[in-house]
């Protein structure tokens, strides 16, 4: 017991430094949006691209982290896409244009599409299930700290310095990282190998980066709807030719047959679903507190730092709310909540007292940080250990896709405000609308969680269901065998 306690919390802690970095990189840059956008001189809605586009690369890449993981081991993977990482944030920083920043955040991208799913890799194949749900709380908690400390630093940095030092900030991290995984990460693989679905890959990158660019290019109005509309045509044409694909391939980049575990399938879709909405959180609220309330990138960091710090906070009830309800109340309840605050967020006005808002942002911060953990659990609790870097892979992918589109669809429904108004800019009333959408987006996703049974993932909860009594024998009539 002596020596297991410490691997249970070195390992998450060391692959939570990845997250940490990852995580706030992402803070950060929602917050700066506003100057960035002034220093290249274009609209801040242009400058959605730079945050889609990082989410973008990371759907597209990360169906390949399990098989690359498994090919040449987690640990060298894991370091390597620390490096790229690190490499891609000095290049964000050196950026002086739109493109430029997009190219270096696609950079990133295949960076962290390696470095999370494979993290996390590593945790699933190094604890039990019985574990698990305490050792995500462990793995999150510290990563958690980049969307605590990210809006607060981004705004300081952005008002008082410039915003290309909020990328440079990834430096000391990833080097830190990198000698962290060194020492202490075991070179986890699978001695099986299988071939590369180079074709699924391609089908899957076609078909993702289509659908989201043409989602970010209604957002932005910046292409013809006829070539936007075509877009869409061919990212469903490549989607529909790779699920062919799958059923035929040995070994599918995208594995669709773990849709048939009941807890994995309701997982993904309704998470996705669930995410779709809170994803548009990070561009929406910066954007509505400095643009719409006229806030400083330090105000405004200082008021949404406070949602990550009670997503920080249910970590230490996280555990305990699990065991103690079951997944399926959680997930389905909680939901319900989490989509309430979202929607609560359409009524900020200039005036709102700044308490009030912190209030808000800090419970809502809680609930939503509640549901993500259930769902990151619960996806693995019916997942043979040889089929995990397929499932982390899988699950890794749905949840970059919903965050893509959440930005997206909260630029889509800004824009559709201005075009209904007749233009101009940017007011707090046109935040009003999207803040409403998206939250009865993410309360849609209770459908799909209500499909759960009692006992869905009770090997990992530790929730104990109540036997159901035989019922009671009536007059001298018995059940014979057979019947």
């Amino acid at each position: 017991m002596t020596t297991r306690l410490p691997r249970q919390v070195l390992i998450p802690l060391i692959i939570a430094c990845a997250l940490f970095m990852e995580n706030l990189d992402s803070t950060v840059i929602g917050t700066s949006l506003p100057d960035i956008a002034k220093s290249f001189g274009t609209d801040p809605l242009h400058l959605s691209l730079a945050i889609t586009s990082y989410l973008l690369s990371l759907a597209v890449f990360i169906p390949a982290s399990g098989w690359v993981a498994d090919r040449f081991g987690a640990k060298n993977v894991f370091r390597a896409a620390i490096v790229v990482f690190t490499l891609g944030s000095i290049l964000c920083g050196l950026s002086n244009s739109t493109v430029e920043l997009v190219g270096a955040r696609v950079i990133q991208g295949l960076g962290g599409a390696m470095m999370v799913p494979v993290g996390r890799l590593v945790l699933l194949r190094s604890v039990s299930k019985s574990e698990l749900v305490r050792a995500m709380a462990y793995l999150t908690t510290p990563a958690l700290l980049g969307p605590v400390l990210g809006p607060p630093l981004g705004g300081f940095i952005t008002t008082y310095s410039s915003w290309r030092l909020i990328f440079f900030i990834n430096v000391p991290i990833g080097i830190i990282g990198v000698i962290l995984v060194t020492l202490f990460i075991d070179d986890v693989r699978e001695t099986e190998r299988t071939p590369f679905d180079g074709r699924g890959l391609l089908m899957t990158g076609v078909a993702l980066a289509c659908m989201v660019f043409a989602f970010e290019s209604l957002g932005r109005s910046i292409l013809p709807l006829p070539v936007t509309a075509g877009l869409f045509a061919v990212g469903i044409a490549s989607l529909v030719l790779y699920v062919r694909h799958a059923h035929r391939a040995p070994a599918p980049i995208l594995d669709l047959t773990l849709l048939h575990i009941r807890t994995f399938r309701i997982s993904v879709v309704g998470g996705t679903i669930f995410r779709v909405g809170i994803g548009a959180i990070p561009f929406l609220l910066p954007l509505m507190l400095q643009l719409g309330f006229g806030m400083t990138p330090f105000e405004s960091g200082m008021l949404t730092f406070i949602s990550a710090a009670g997503a920080l906070l249910m970590k230490m009830t996280a555990t305990r709310i699990i065991r103690h309800f079951g997944f399926r109340p959680v997930l389905v309840w909680n939901a319900v909540i989490s989509s309430l605050f979202l929607m609560s967020y359409a009524l900020f006005r200039q005036d709102t007292p700044h308490l009030l808002i912190l209030g808000l942002l800090l419970v809502g911060g809680y609930f939503r940080s509640l549901q993500f953990t259930s769902l990151n659990t619960l996806a693995f609790a019916d997942i043979a250990p040889q089929r995990m870097s397929r499932a982390s892979s899988f699950s890794s992918t749905a949840q970059q896709l919903s965050a893509s589109l959440g930005v997206a669809g909260g630029a889509v429904l800004l824009n559709l405000t201005l075009m209904l108004r007749g233009g101009g800019t940017l007011v707090a009333a046109d935040f009003t609308w999207a803040f409403a959408v998206v939250g009865l987006l993410s309360l849609s996703s209770v459908l799909m969680f209500m499909r759960l049974a009692p006992d869905a993932g009770a090997e990992v909860s530790g929730h104990a269901i109540a036997p159901v009594p035989p019922p009671a024998s009536q007059g001298s009539a018995r059940v014979q065998p057979g019947e």
